[in-house]
Order: structure tokens, then C-alpha cells, then sequence
């Protein structure tokens, strides 16, 4: 679901954020630095703003609109976005609804939002890694987690059990529709179907060439040494890290364009990548 952003975006001090912000989610989920970092230049080059020009999918992480809203109802009020989550309700056809028009957009465009995209698409990952396991019996690895980004969980448990019993069977036949929207993933450039296990390794490759370009497992060590505005000695990152870090941020914009008004409190902490600079 890559929106074509541009690497150059995310250079200098915007670069240093979302790199932060990713181990900051990864810190606070325990999920895998070097898949988060991965996906993340994969969906959007690492451009907070990044937009798909064939779907709703923003930022970062390339969320779709009712894959954001699905998220966010889930585990908002972990991050002080109980105002969100409450304002989100699921319908009896399984899609999520916000009845006031400006709310959901608000609510949409925290997904340009670095800190909270990021530690967002961690706690996904932390919902798929848990599913996945206890379906397969086996831990899942974070190219199993990018396949059920790719496929959906439900999806992923499909093809994961196939591939665990026949790695070598044609994938093509069990997804015929995925197979159509993404031909180069399912068949080779002379139209052979891929396996299972050749579908599985590709994305492999791909994640860690991803998170190699950008220092893997090393950069982890810097991110995370380089939060500084994490209190001294923190072994895990709080909710309310987010919060302070944010209002610091806002409080330091010297345009009072930006600074927050009393209608938009709520979203002070979470909206600078939308206010503007």
C-alpha cells in the first residue's frame, strides 16, 4: 500500500522525529524496532504525511480510514484518547461510524501524527502477533506480522497455516483476489504462480533490506537513547509521555496560529503535524 512518498520528507529534524517516535512505540509495546522501522519505510518512505493515491491509506503506516477508526476505538483511551474512541461506534455491517464530520476527520488525521501513527500501528502489530500465535502454536515473526498488515489477520492465519503444512504449494489459487490486485506479489515476471514459501521469503527480504538502509537494530540503540525527553532511568514509556512531549512541542511553536484554542484542547498534543508550522 505504498502512497510514493518522498524519502527527502522525513530528512533533518522530521526525520529524527518519526525515528524517535518509532522507538518510542516500539518501547512502550514491546514490539520489534527493526519491523516497525521496516514497515514504515516500506508504506510511506518514512513521511508522516505520506497519502496513497489509490485509497484512503495515510501516513506512516498507510492505515486506511476504517482501519484507523478500528484502532483507535480499540486502544485510544490507552493514549488520553478516550474522547476518540468514544466517539467511535461499529455498525451491524462491521464498520466503524463518527456521527459528527469534523470529529472524524480529526480523528483521521492523527494518522499524520508520528508519535501517535507509530505507537499505533505497534499495538495492530501487538493484536496480530497475539491472534497469529495462537492459531499457528508457534511465535510469529515479524514477517508474519507484515503479512497479516498485507492480508489481514484472518488472511495471514490462512496462508501462514498453508505455508507451515505446504510451503511449497502455488499461493495464487487460495487468494484469487489478491492474486489480481497485486500479480507481481502471487506470480513471477514470466507469470508463474509463487509458493507459498516464496511469497514469504520476498517479504522477508524486503522488511530487512528496509530496516538495514536505516541502520536496523543499531539505529534502535541511538532512537531510544536519543529520546531525551523520556524521565531519567524510564524502563517503559508511559501514556502520558505522549502528552508531555507534545505539549513541550506545542509550547515552543512561535506561531500562535498553532497554538491550541479551547475547541481543539483536547487534540494539543496529538495534532501538531496538522496544524501546520
Amino acid at each position: 500500500m505504498s502512497a510514493f512518498a518522498d524519502i527527502s520528507a522525513t530528512s533533518g529534524s522530521t526525520g529524527n522525529r518519526v525515528t524517535n517516535a518509532i522507538a518510542m512505540a516500539s518501547r512502550r509495546t514491546g514490539v520489534d524496532f527493526s519491523y516497525l522501522l521496516g514497515q514504515a519505510k516500506i508504506e510511506s518512505s518514512l513521511n508522516p504525511t505520506a497519502r496513497a493515491t489509490t485509497s484512503s491509506a495515510t501516513g506512516l503506516y498507510q492505515f486506511i480510514d476504517q482501519s484507523w477508526l478500528a484502532v483507535i476505538d480499540k486502544h485510544g483511551s490507552e493514549y488520553g484518547l478516550g474522547w476518540a474512541s468514544d466517539a467511535i461506534s461499529q455498525g451491524s455491517n462491521g464498520r466503524y461510524h463518527v456521527s459528527d464530520p469534523q470529529l472524524r476527520q480529526q480523528i483521521l488525521d492523527l494518522r499524520k501524527h508520528p508519535e501517535t501513527a507509530s505507537v499505533m500501528a505497534a499495538q495492530h502489530a501487538a493484536d496480530n502477533k497475539a491472534y497469529l500465535e495462537s492459531k499457528l502454536g508457534r511465535e510469529a515473526e515479524p514477517v508474519d506480522l507484515y503479512l497479516a498488515h498485507f492480508l489481514g489477520v484472518g488472511g495471514a492465519t490462512k496462508f501462514l497455516s498453508v505455508h507451515d503444512r505446504a510451503p511449497g504449494a502455488s499461493a495464487a489459487s487460495l487468494f484469487p483476489s489478491a492474486a489480481r490486485a497485486n500479480r507481481s506479489i502471487f506470480y513471477d515476471r514470466s507469470g508463474n504462480a509463487r509458493s507459498f514459501s516464496e511469497i514469504r521469503d520476498r517479504f522477508a527480504a524486503k522488511l530487512q533490506k528496509s530496516s538495514d538502509s536505516l541502520g536496523g537494530p543499531v539505529q534502535y540503540a541511538d532512537a531510544s537513547s536519543a529520546a531525551a525527553s523520556l524521565p531519567s532511568g524510564a524502563r517503559t514509556v508511559q501514556p502520558a509521555d505522549y502528552v508531555r512531549i507534545e505539549t513541550q512541542r506545542l509550547s515552543q511553536q512561535p506561531d500562535v496560529s498553532v497554538r491550541p484554542q479551547p475547541q481543539t484542547a483536547r487534540l494539543a498534543y496529538l495534532m501538531l503535524a496538522t496544524l501546520g508550522r
